[in-house]
């Protein structure tokens, strides 16, 4: 491997380890109650070394959207309907339980989400993690004002599928009851996107 090819897979490996470490302190105490400092010290790092990686406390959190962020670009990438490659990926994530679609009741994914969901500092973070998805995704669609509109459906409408999964699931009901109905929606979700925007089909 080369030398810069070593160098990315540490660097990778400093935001995970970094990332894993910071979770766990706010999932024990919570988020407010955990310093960036603490952080830090708990992952035997400086607070400046901590910054370089993470210019926010929130993003110690949301660093495990990072893979997601392009998704739906990458998806349509090449995609003879994009559409349909992205309704394709959505329901695959359904039937695989991706923690992204929320029909998924692990503990760990739970604890996570319900740190996420509960935090409001987090949540407007994830917002605009959600805008450059959103742009990520307008730019791969051609990136002229259709395609932003375009974006912006698609990733509200998985955006909504997703979280009425995870307010069923945090509601008690389990993955094996929500599923069929999260098929179905996702399905009726997309057939309205289609007939919305034909010329992605």
């Amino acid at each position: 491997m080369s030398e810069a090819g070593l160098r990315e897979r540490k660097k990778q490996r400093m935001y995970e380890v970094v990332s894993e470490v910071a979770i766990g302190l706010f999932l024990e105490k919570g988020f407010d109650a955990v310093s960036v400092a603490e952080v830090a010290a708990a992952a035997e790092i400086s607070k400046p070394t901590l910054f370089r990686y993470f210019p926010a406390k929130e993003d110690l959190v949301l660093h495990r959207f990072a893979d997601h962020e392009d998704e739906a670009a990458r998806v349509v990438a090449g995609a003879d309907s994009p559409l349909g490659a992205l309704r394709r990926h959505f329901l695959d994530g359904l039937e695989r339980g991706d923690p992204i679609t929320g029909l998924n009741d692990h503990p760990q994914v739970r604890a996570f989400y319900a740190l996420l969901y509960g935090t409001p500092a987090l949540v407007a973070r994830l917002y605009a993690y959600l805008e450059r998805s959103e742009a990520a995704l307008a730019e791969a669609l051609g990136g002229d004002l259709q395609a932003r509109l375009a974006a912006g459906q698609i990733i509200a409408v998985q955006r909504i599928l997703a979280q009425e999964n995870w307010r069923r699931i945090t509601g008690g009901e389990r993955v094996a009851d929500v599923r069929a109905d999260a098929l179905a929606a996702a399905e009726r979700a997309f057939d309205q996107l289609a007939s919305g925007l034909p010329h992605l089909t």
